[in-house]
């Protein structure tokens, strides 16, 4: 059984469906909700390295982290859990799989967007890669896009 878990948490349905599961699965694991802050999401531009920082924006992100943990120990309250919470800054899937290992965290609970084919090809998959490298096992909720048509 699981004794330290770390749930990714963002803005996502998946990711409350991931936290949700956590909480429900493991109730008595320590629960570390860890949002990553990836400074491609508020730069721009072509400036060093490709971007641009903008410090407006990044204060705007911090804010959302915030805010997001705080909606994460609310969630956590519904479950009579208290979950440690944690905002770190850089590209997601590393930053997830780096605070695992530095943490000791032996199980990693993360939503993913479920997408297939090209789509997954294209964009990623953050849940892919953390399966990969994760120190521990990894636990990852879906949900599927909806069929177009």
């Amino acid at each position: 059984m699981a004794t330290r878990i770390l749930v990714a948490f963002d803005e996502s349905s998946q990711s409350t469906a991931a936290l949700r599961h956590a909480l429900s699965t493991y109730p008595d694991a320590e629960v570390l909700v860890l949002h990553v802050n990836d400074p491609r999401e508020w730069s721009t531009g072509d400036g060093m390295d490709g971007f641009y920082y903008s410090e407006e924006a990044f204060e705007r992100s911090k804010e959302s982290a915030e805010r997001l943990l705080a909606e994460a120990e609310a969630l956590a309250g519904e479950y009579d859990v208290e979950v440690e919470t944690v905002a770190e800054i850089g590209r997601t899937a590393p930053t997830i799989i780096r605070c695992a290992e530095e943490r000791d965290v032996d199980h990693v609970v993360l939503g993913s967007h479920g997408r297939r084919g090209l789509a997954r090809f294209l964009l990623g998959s953050v849940a892919e890669r953390v399966a990969r490298r994760s120190p521990g096992s990894v636990t990852i909720v879906r949900e599927e896009e909806p069929a177009d048509g």
